[in-house]
């Protein structure tokens, strides 16, 4: 059973707390839209790489109205280029309302595309034969953009064509300054079909996607806008989209966006995402007054202000295993180590890479949401992650809570302070904490190993059970037994020295010991750990090197030595017997050098 994307859950709980708040009115100028129902809201957000979150009514088609400026005018770009638009529709902001009639007193330009004046001046620059074909490219545009057919809602397109006096009015002044050439009312009547087409707020997250896609549909991967002219696009909706609105919205939101008076508001993250909202109350500015809140709360809690950058990689995933493909540095019983292989894809393993923001920590999040069956453990390897930001951090809290609530634990690995500080701050002392943290994987990988069913650590193995004698006869363990020195050690005593003579193999039958290197800065680093069941010191033992590194005890130990005075004696007198215990302490050799070949292969991809 996999769960909810926390991207998903964060989303609920964002339209949970804002759909009561009916602030705001029904623009009443256009009759038809006074009609909507003020309790609908939907949130949709798209990401880059093509997944759509969606909650509320994100499929109530509404009309698109003002949003359809910036794509209308980059269709525009398309069709004549920078220049042509520019000498015909100016960039600056007006700092006034949308239906305002802000043109340049000598030239008559309208000051930019997302003001009415200016829409319908980019209205009037899309090429075709007729007027018809005009709209039909406009509409296949949209589809393009939105991923599906589109139609026009006739019922508004009526009402807004019966009541669009001020915007006829605009469109006599901008044919008497030449701004539109010929008889305007064939582009106004253009312009009432485009902002009468019907969307749903999925439709505007993915349209919105598209433009942080640099113009490719993530959904369809269809191109819907040249990619050099998304930046123009981009450009006015970041100055110009929010009407008088709009400087406020850049302080605070941080994402170039369009509204429309319908209720609809499309903002966009280049290279992250798109957001799609849709509520039909309207603010004092003709922007949705829930659509407003929303898009603040959204990027606040996922820090997705447009100049708040960190360096970001789309290969968030370095590399992806499970438990039975790579283990930790334990050696175990071949029992236990069978079970391992068994159920070691209960551990799933995430190796991160680069800065962790909202787009990159989302890939992760909703990778591990998607493949949770049979999974007890994931584990976070943030050992090559530089910086977190705090919608890294809110994402991974909200991913912890999930698992624990659904019988699972994420695991970090290498975690910073920052995290740390992070998850230790928003513990619930009523509740598990849900999440784990060691100093690296192998120590991770250990203690999830320790916790699958039925390889806890063993405490005590008897003689007779070591792996490396499985096939010996009572007699043969026996005489094996009288050859061995049983050794006790307290936790902390140095078992095997590095530099020594390797003059003994150990059978461990209780206890844990672990295998130490002593780096260059004088410190030690634990490379591997033995439990009770299985053999150590019989490589040095078998070719005769000094060790080459120390083994601890990390409990009480309990193992018997076999020096090789003895192994020599038992070659003389039953020299089979020599043979099946080297033969075994090869295997073991073997089967570890197999095991540490194939975990290299993965680790190396």
């Amino acid at each position: 059973m996999n769960i909810q994307s926390p991207v998903g859950k964060i989303l609920e709980e964002i339209h949970s707390s804002l759909k009561e708040n009916f602030e705001g009115a029904l623009p009443d100028y256009i009759p038809e839209l006074a009609k909507a129902d003020p309790a609908h809201f939907g949130i949709t957000l798209a990401t880059v790489d093509g997944k759509v979150y969606e909650v509320g009514d994100t499929r109530r088609l509404f009309t698109i109205q003002s949003i359809s400026k910036p794509f209308v005018y980059g269709l525009g770009l398309e069709d004549n280029s920078r220049a042509d638009m520019l000498a015909k529709v100016g960039v600056e902001p007006s700092g006034e309302a949308f239906n305002s009639i802000s043109l340049h007193p000598e030239t008559g330009r309208p000051m930019n595309p997302m003001i009415n004046a200016g829409a319908i001046a980019s209205t009037g620059m899309i090429q075709g034969v007729s007027r018809e074909r005009r709209f039909e490219r406009i509409r296949e545009m949209f589809e393009n953009y939105a991923g599906r057919a589109l139609t026009v809602d006739e019922e508004v397109y009526r009402s807004e064509s019966e009541t669009g006096h001020r915007n006829r009015a605009i469109g006599h002044m901008l044919r008497n300054f030449g701004i539109l050439s010929g008889d305007p009312e064939p582009v106004l009547d253009l312009y009432f079909r485009q902002c009468s087409i019907a969307v749903d707020c999925r439709d505007l997250g993915v349209m919105a996607a598209t433009l942080a896609n640099a113009g490719l549909n993530p959904v369809t991967g269809r191109r819907a806008i040249r990619g050099e002219y998304v930046e123009s696009v981009l450009s006015v909706m970041g100055s110009c989209g929010m009407y008088d609105y709009a400087g406020e919205w850049i302080y605070r939101v941080g994402m170039p966006a369009k509204s429309g008076v319908a209720g609809g508001i499309i903002a966009v993250l280049p290279g992250q995402l798109g957001i799609g909202v849709f509520s039909p109350l309207l603010d004092s500015h003709g922007n949705s007054a829930r659509g407003i809140a929303a898009c603040n709360a959204l990027s606040v809690h996922f820090n997705l202000h447009l100049f708040n950058v960190l360096h970001s990689v789309r290969s968030v995933i370095r590399l992806k295993y499970d438990g039975a493909q790579v283990g930790s540095n334990r050696q175990r019983s071949h029992s236990a180590a069978a079970l391992l292989r068994e159920l070691g894809h209960r551990i799933l393993v995430y190796e991160l890479q680069g800065d962790l923001v909202f787009s990159t920590a989302e890939v992760v999040v909703r990778n591990i949401a998607e493949h949770l069956d049979g999974v007890n453990f994931v584990i976070l390897d943030l050992k090559r992650v530089p910086s977190l930001d705090q919608s890294a951090f809110k994402l991974f809290a909200a991913l912890a809570d999930s698992l624990r609530d659904a019988g699972r634990t994420l695991v970090f690995a290498h975690a910073g302070g920052r995290l740390r500080a992070f998850f230790r701050n928003r513990v619930d002392k009523s509740r598990a904490p849900g999440w784990l943290e060691f100093a690296d994987t192998n120590a991770a990988l250990a203690h999830c190993e320790d916790q699958l069913h039925g390889v806890m650590e063993i405490a005590e193995v008897a003689f007779e059970a070591l792996d490396v004698l499985e096939d010996f006869t009572t007699a043969e363990l026996e005489i094996l037994r009288g050859c061995t020195s049983e050794r006790r050690h307290a936790q902390g005593d140095v078992i095997v020295e590095a530099g020594a003579e390797a003059n003994e193999v150990f059978f461990l039958t209780a206890g844990r010991v672990s295998v130490r290197l002593m780096l260059e800065n004088g410190e030690t680093k634990e490379v591997g750990a033995y439990l009770p069941g299985v053999v150590f010191g019989e490589m040095a033992f078998i070719d005769g090197s000094k060790r080459s590194a120390s083994v601890v005890a990390d409990s009480a130990v309990v193992c018997h030595a076999l020096t090789r005075e003895d192994f020599e004696r038992i070659g003389l007198e039953h020299p089979g017997m020599q043979v099946k215990l080297l033969r075994n302490l090869l295997r073991v050799f073997s089967a570890n050098l197999r095991k540490a070949d194939r975990e290299i292969a993965i680790l190396a991809q």
